[in-house]
């Protein structure tokens, strides 16, 4: 099942992509595609309709964020042996945690912003996991039953916020427009396996990025067992789990996200995004 939010920015409404992949509306089945709504006996319940019954949606609407109402953005980073490998570092020896302020999220066509007295923004095409149940201490065995679904993250990061002057990968990584979800939330039931996807992006039509979940060091199921030896997670809750290589620091040499630029990105069994980049607007 797809899972997604449809209509103007902050005024998004709960729909399903059904299997001739049009729009259904959810409004009155779920309050929205959040909380509560997320657990697994909410998604039974959703499994159970016949979307044939279910109001279509015409036209071409815009795509907002596939979950609302996210509590915490959690990253892993150097999550890939041979991403690792092209930052020139070694792969770590147990996931290194950083948060993304949940301000940057934004749907998975909307414009991303380059923001002020920016000069290294950069692109990272991830798998994102969406928590379903509340999770604490959960064995590793257990853990993807905590798990709603998977969705597209580009997780966006100005290097030099996140490695210069005094560093902070948050404040590399919390720009508005920096967090582009969807364009669904696939429920785990349709990724039988998350450690076999393929990922990819390109930058103006040229191949950018092209890797595997297989080269991953930690797993999902490791990674949401691990974050929940330190923080209970909650459903909502977005964990973005690392980047193949491919990055724009990663090039030789250098290159980075500059406005104009075309963004598009994708995960297998996931859909696709596509952003235009452009600059902060003077106000």
């Amino acid at each position: 099942m797809k899972l997604l939010r449809y209509g103007p920015p902050g005024k998004e409404k709960p729909a399903l992509l059904d299997k001739t992949n049009q729009i259904r509306d959810l409004t009155g089945i779920i309050p929205d595609v959040a909380n509560e709504a997320l657990s697994p006996q909410s998604l039974q319940r959703l499994q159970a309709l016949d979307v044939t019954t279910l109001p279509l949606v015409g036209g071409n609407p815009r795509l907002g964020p596939c979950v609302n109402h996210v509590g915490k953005f959690i990253c892993i980073g150097l999550n890939y042996s041979d991403h690792a490998a092209e930052t020139g570092n070694p792969a770590p020896a147990e996931p290194v945690v950083f948060m993304k302020a949940t301000s940057a999220i934004i749907g998975p066509n909307d414009d991303v912003v380059i923001p002020r007295n920016s000069k290294k923004t950069d692109w990272e095409v991830e798998l994102g996991v969406i928590i379903g149940s509340p999770t604490k201490y959960v064995t590793e065995a257990n853990a993807l039953n905590h798990v709603a679904g998977y969705c597209i993250i580009n997780d966006l990061s100005e290097r030099a916020f996140q490695l210069e002057s005094t560093g902070q990968w948050t404040k590399g990584k919390s720009a508005d427009t920096f967090g582009p979800i969807g364009p669904w939330l696939v429920t785990k039931d349709e990724v039988p396996d998350p450690q076999n996807l393929n990922l990819w992006l390109k930058l103006n039509g040229q191949q950018r990025q092209n890797g595997t979940t297989k080269t991953m060091i930690f797993t999902v199921a490791h990674i949401v067992s691990y974050l929940s030896r330190f923080m209970s997670l909650h459903p909502g809750d977005i964990i973005s789990t690392g980047t193949p290589p491919g990055v724009g620091m990663g090039q030789k040499p250098q290159v980075f996200l500059k406005a104009g630029d075309k963004i598009q990105l994708g995960v297998q069994g996931l859909g696709e995004q596509n952003q235009n980049v452009i600059t902060d607007p003077v106000s």
